[in-house]
């Protein structure tokens, strides 16, 4: 039994023995209760928590009408964490930040904040429309206000490139590389390859290069949660394992052709870091950038949040492909839960977490790009002062100008089930050389189609 459901008979109780009307004054004597879970996106790390726990603290004593509570739960299981409390009736009210992925694993379960907003006739004008616009589903409604946006680009060690004798990579979309040569897939492969390092300091061009003893990577996806649509849109470009339209599992060429450069990244060029690297302390299991173990890291403006081991570093644009940029886009929010008993005082949690003293504290906290654009230009003050020997946040800003469409962190039926099924072919193609790639696609679609089937 919660501890709500608890309390409230408790009092029920109480008032029944002294011959007493169940009244509003046990709300006044007891605070409502709203509770915030964290997990499902950031919030896990350090930093993180201490800067949660004041605001919950900050929230408390300005409210004496609604008491905040908040539950950290680790990244890896806070999806089937959150599944289980709503399974067994004891659901929290809030949840968040939650990106793209983390909302469609429960698609259906959100609040309607349409009605609350009509009634409190709450301004959402801050806000672009279209940010706005993209919480809105046909189904559910408005379940979101902006929070967080988060483009991506390729963070780059300047002092591993110095060494090696390389040149940065670009930081302006449709500039060559520094031997005049376009920016492309193909040239960050042949620089990523130089950046490779042996331990006795050969490069992976080197016939004497020895993969089983590597010390540096030249590039690798970060804490990309081993979810090959994450690897390969940036910088293959956007799309989708479900069609809509046929209701088929598919697999667009653009991501074929990615899948096959990042096998060859992993297994054959070893410029990338395959699953046992990843895994390794060398690799502080996934967060090889700050590890100091690759030169090129491709990540979103959250990353910024956990770098804290590398002293000089910048950040370039994402190669293209076929001539295209694409710089996949995260975007972060908090969202009320549709069991909420009281929604109007997780709405005032909400406002405080989106729109409140809270705000600027947590954008900072997580990396994340201001919704609101009266924010702007004290985030990015605010991340000269923690990286004072300059980087150029113009990457950033631009690179919002070429977001996936559609999201691949979109939608698939059974969302849950296919996400765990995508992670899993995507770990054995990192781990496992010598595949046939084409036929390991093939298998990952029939994988997806009874998963897809099965929420008709």
């Amino acid at each position: 039994m919660s501890r709500k459901l608890t309390i409230t008979l408790v009092l029920v109780a109480m008032l029944a023995a002294m011959a007493l009307p169940f009244s509003s004054a046990v709300a006044q004597e007891e605070p409502v209760v709203i509770t915030w879970f964290i997990g499902l996106g950031a919030g896990g790390q350090p930093q993180h928590v201490e800067a949660q726990n004041a605001v919950v603290e900050a929230f408390n004593a300005s409210h004496d009408d609604i008491k905040l509570e908040h539950i950290v739960v680790e990244n890896e299981v806070a999806t089937d964490t959150l599944a289980t409390l709503i399974a067994s009736g004891d659901a929290p009210d809030i949840i968040g930040p939650v990106g793209i992925a983390g909302a469609w694993s429960f698609a259906g379960s959100f609040l309607d904040l349409d009605p609350i907003i009509e009634e409190l006739n709450y301004d959402l004008s801050r806000w672009p429309e279209a940010l706005v616009d993209f919480y809105r589903d046909p189904e559910q409604g408005l379940t979101g206000l902006p929070f967080a946006t988060f483009s991506s680009f390729i963070f780059y060690n300047r002092d591993m490139f110095d060494v090696a004798g390389v040149p940065y990579p670009p930081q302006a979309f449709g500039e060559p590389y520094a031997d005049g040569d376009p920016w492309d897939v193909d040239k960050l492969r042949e620089i990523a390859m130089l950046l490779t390092l042996d331990a006795n300091g050969n490069n992976a061009t080197s016939p004497d290069f020895d993969p089983a003893n590597i010390v540096q990577f030249g590039y690798s996806p970060i804490w990309w949660n081993d979810d090959i649509r994450s690897g390969v849109t940036s910088p293959f470009g956007a799309g989708s394992f479900y069609d809509p339209e046929t209701g088929k599992a598919v697999m667009p060429e653009n991501w074929r052709e990615g899948i096959k450069w990042l096998y060859q990244a992993w297994h054959t060029d070893h410029f990338a870091p395959d699953y046992a690297y990843n895994q390794s302390d060398m690799l502080s299991a996934g967060n090889g950038f700050d590890a100091n173990a690759v030169a090129m890291g491709y990540s979103h403006l959250w990353y910024t949040c956990c770098l804290t081991n590398v002293p000089n570093w910048d950040i370039a644009v994402v190669p293209s492909y076929n001539g295209t940029y694409t710089s996949k886009l995260h975007a972060d929010t908090f969202k009320i839960l549709k069991y909420t008993e009281h929604p109007k005082e997780a709405f005032a949690v909400l406002d405080y977490l989106v729109a409140g003293p809270a705000m600027p504290d947590l954008l900072q906290v997580y990396g994340a790009f201001p919704s609101d654009p009266a924010f702007s230009e004290s985030f990015l003050a605010a991340l000269d002062e923690r990286f004072p020997w300059g980087v150029n946040w113009d990457v950033a800003l631009e690179s919002f100008n070429y977001p996936d469409n559609p999201s691949h962190e979109g939608n698939m039926p059974n969302y849950r089930e296919a996400l765990v099924a995508v992670r899993n072919w995507t770990i054995n193609m990192e781990a496992t050389p010598g595949l046939d790639v084409d036929a390991e696609i093939e298998a990952l679609l029939a994988t997806l189609q009874p998963i897809f089937d099965a929420a008709k």
